[in-house]
């Protein structure tokens, strides 16, 4: 299924598209967060909708597209998590996932326009797979058990101020990526009964040129191994996301200029989406 939450910021209505409509959840829940998966909410929109139970969203078409997860209470970012990322960074490839954290209110819409911090000079774009929690997982026994734990997958932005983040951090990196409206995700969380991420095209654009094309096969540390991984040392919560790294290809590279004012950024993963935004 996919899973949408549109309409203006703070007013968004869950819903989910299903042979060419959208269909409106608030019958099941307010929202799509942490007690809507915890509660097996997937299972129950599946059911109200080989029911004939739910009515069709009016004008979804029209609406403001925000983000699929309400209100996430972590946001973990696992860092040089694709081999060629990690050598264009001029770092060996980790031996463990690397963690570090995103505030969580810097989530935003997909095509929202993201503002330019005061003092920013080398922002950029990192195009990463997205995984939400549906089930709290702490302590898990094996790899093979992450899977159980996960809601669906979507696209992030892990925007990025390499000046804040390497220079001003003493050596963490929230700081370069915390900045308001630094993690679009959207436009919709796909469950993972419709995508498998072992081998999802991803790719980015600035201004119309490309910058990043890889693959998930390019990942070090798998979905189910970041999951399985991070449940060892913190309890992952339903509704949490975790952004799993980014391939090469990013501005830090040398390769390419630095985002600034008036730059269109574009993302997309295969079976996922895209995104859009504008630097303001």
């Amino acid at each position: 299924m996919q899973f949408f939450r549109l309409g203006p910021w703070g007013e968004e209505v869950p819903a989910v598209s299903s042979g060419g409509t959208y269909w409106d959840l608030r019958t099941l829940t307010q929202d799509l967060d942490g007690a809507f998966w915890a509660s097996g909410g997937t299972r129950r929109v599946a059911e109200a909708l080989e029911g004939g139970e739910l009515k069709p969203l009016v004008g979804a078409e029209a609406l403001r597209v925000g983000a699929p997860v309400a209100r996430p209470q972590a946001l973990l970012c696992i860092g040089l998590n694709y081999a060629a990322h990690a050598a264009e960074s001029g770092m060996p490839a980790p031996q463990h996932p690397v963690l570090f954290f995103k505030h969580p209110n810097t989530v935003a819409g997909p095509n929202d326009a993201v503002a330019v911090p005061p003092g920013a000079a080398r922002m950029d774009w990192e195009v990463e797979l997205a995984v939400v929690i549906g089930q709290r997982a702490s302590y898990l026994p094996s790899v093979a058990a992450a899977g159980a734990h996960i809601a669906g997958y979507c696209v992030a932005n892990d925007l990025s101020e390499r000046r804040f983040q390497l220079e001003r951090s003493g050596s963490q990196w929230g700081k370069g990526k915390s900045l308001p409206g630094f993690c679009p995700l959207g436009p919709m969380l796909v469950t993972p009964d419709e995508v498998s991420p072992e081998n999802l095209r991803i790719r980015s654009w600035v201004n119309g040129e490309p910058r990043q094309d890889s693959s998930t096969r390019d990942m070090i540390f798998s979905v189910d191994q970041i999951v399985h991984d991070l449940s060892q040392y913190l309890v992952l919560e339903p509704g949490d996301v975790i952004l799993t790294g980014t391939p090469e290809g990013v501005a830090m590279s040398g390769r390419f200029p630095y985002l600034q004012a008036g730059d269109v950024v574009e993302l997309e993963i295969e079976s996922l989406g895209r995104q859009r935004h504008q630097l303001a």
